[in-house]
């Protein structure tokens, strides 16, 4: 790793409490760095900020912060810095190296990868392959999207270790390595207001298995159609999952419960009254972590890792009762398919709170779920 950064220069685009570790690693290989981020000077928190300056690194902030993006060996972009912008294909043509701290993660790691994504259920599904590894007894390290950036624990990580990461599609945009176990939830609208394209943003969701052997794994949403045409595209081994259908091999879920099936012979897993997750959605996410972990974990281990599970911050998060009112915070739910899922899993008529930025996606389908299913609706602005 040291050759990789000694004396080179580094551009680190976009600062925040994720990737200040990154920059103190990078600093401490020898690595010439600047950090670039479209924030003016006097918003960039107060403690980054200092730690820079005493770094001596070199700052390019503001409104034209990438106009000194010129003669960089190496730029480690941040996930909501996409690689389509000029100056950085630009410095690309001239023979930098556009990555990112995933990318590098996942080709120096000694141990295993396992990657998640999708639009939905990605946080979850990865927790749930995180907990399952970890009751079995695995040394095990979860990040990407959530927890801490894992590329500065390269050091510590062996090669019996099992990284779990959480893969946005701008993590995954121009990757150019996938993961040893590649996990789709599903792929619908989302993110339309940063991608150019629905195109682009599935293309960027397909790199999790673009790049895998005959040895990999490839874990697959047999309900959507996108996903289910990715099977045609893995080069291993493929795990189908589904909800809707009775597969001859896969995990299902069936009338609320989850089965395991094998030569069209269905054995019972569990119940969703014997777990603490709400909703047919979190069955599936349950069926993708089963099959994720079906090579590593017995299934017994792997029932008593989700019975255990008590979910994820944000995500349909019982937070307390109050005059016999139970609230619940599904803040992740900022795309309609997820608030979908979060209404559906309740058989009481509920109190909706919901508003936020628009992500230019198509709200029409929230319409009847809403009339189903809520007492009142109450919306808010950005910014209230």
């Amino acid at each position: 790793m040291k050759k990789i950064c000694f004396g080179k220069k580094i551009a680190i685009i976009g600062i925040g409490v994720s990737n200040t570790p990154i920059i103190e690693y990078l600093h401490g290989l020898g690595a010439k760095i600047t950090v670039f981020d479209q924030r003016e000077e006097q918003e960039i928190n107060t403690d980054i900020y200092e730690m820079i300056k005493s770094f001596n690194i070199q700052t390019s902030f503001g409104k034209n912060y990438l106009s000194r993006l010129v003669g960089f060996n190496v730029i480690f972009r941040s996930p909501s810095c996409v690689p389509t912008i000029p100056e950085i294909q630009a410095e690309r043509e001239r023979g930098a190296v556009i990555t990112s701290e995933i990318e590098k993660l996942i080709e120096l790691c000694p141990g295993k990868i396992i990657g998640v994504t999708g639009s939905d259920g990605k946080t979850t599904t990865t927790s749930l392959i995180y907990e399952i590894l970890k009751t079995a007894g695995y040394t095990c390290y979860l990040g990407g999207n959530i927890g801490i950036p894992l590329f500065t624990k390269l050091h510590e990580i062996s090669e019996n270790s099992y990284v779990v990461l959480e893969l946005s599609s701008f993590q995954l945009m121009n990757m150019k390595i996938s993961p040893d176990i590649a996990v789709v939830t599903n792929v619908t609208p989302n993110h339309l207001n940063v991608h150019k394209s629905y195109d682009e943003y599935i293309d960027a969701k397909k790199n999790i298995l673009k790049f895998q052997s005959t040895n990999s794994i490839a874990v697959l949403n047999y309900d959507n159609d996108i996903t289910k045409s990715m099977a045609k595209e893995a080069a291993g081994k493929v795990i189908l999952f589904s909800s809707k259908s009775k597969l001859e091999n896969g995990y299902i879920v069936d009338d609320w419960q989850v089965k395991i099936c094998k030569n069209g012979l269905r054995r019972r897993i569990l119940s969703i009254k014997e777990i603490y997750l709400r909703g047919i959605h979190n069955l599936e996410n349950i069926c993708a972590a089963l099959a994720a972990t079906s090579t590593l974990v017995d299934i017994d281990t792997q029932i008593k890792a989700v019975k255990q599970f008590k979910g994820v911050e944000h995500r349909l998060e019982f937070v307390r009762e109050i005059n016999n009112v139970k609230w619940y915070n599904d803040s992740i739910g900022t795309s309609p398919t997820r608030t979908i899922a979060g209404l559906n899993s309740f058989d009481e008529k509920i109190v909706l709170i919901a508003g936020g930025y628009d992500k230019h996606l198509d709200y029409e389908p929230l319409a009847k779920p809403i009339i189903d299913h809520c007492d009142a609706l109450i919306l808010i602005r950005p910014n209230c």
